[in-house]
């Protein structure tokens, strides 16, 4: 399985993409990227409110003070959205999560005006869950 690319390729590979259509199909792929979500990491507890599709995002700190980020979704486009939020959270801390403000990132892909408001309702969603978990463990 291919990894997650960081944040600059991430930005890259959207400007690559000639039209929406390939911008949506390099989302699904990015969200088959993600490794598979254990069955057990499944609870109400993991499950994000306010997203249309069931989203499950599970956060836990390494060693060296690093968030892990893992989760899942029933939707592929949730899916690839997750993925998104993952990359750009990739290798902070409980408090870098808190003070990074990913909407820049959302506009520099375009990628706020050509989702439908449910699925920016839920990006919103998941991003609160992802910043109120990190500022209960800073």
């Amino acid at each position: 399985m291919a990894a997650l690319p960081d944040k600059e390729k991430l930005l890259r590979n959207f400007g690559r993409c000639a039209n929406w259509e390939e911008k949506y199909l390099y989302i699904i792929e990015l969200g088959q990227r993600l490794p598979e979500l254990s069955p057990e990491a499944h609870t109400s507890q993991n499950m994000i409110q306010g997203c249309q599709s069931q989203v499950w995002i599970v956060m836990q700190r390494n060693d060296d003070g690093v968030i892990v980020l893992s989760g899942d979704s029933d939707a592929a486009i949730v899916k690839g959205l997750i993925a998104i939020v993952f990359v750009l959270y990739q290798q902070m801390t409980a408090q870098d999560i808190v003070a990074f403000d990913v909407r820049p990132w959302f506009e520099k892909m375009s990628l706020a005006q050509h989702l439908t408001p449910s699925r920016s309702q839920g990006l919103e969603a998941m991003i609160r869950a992802i910043r109120a978990k990190a500022s209960n463990l800073s």
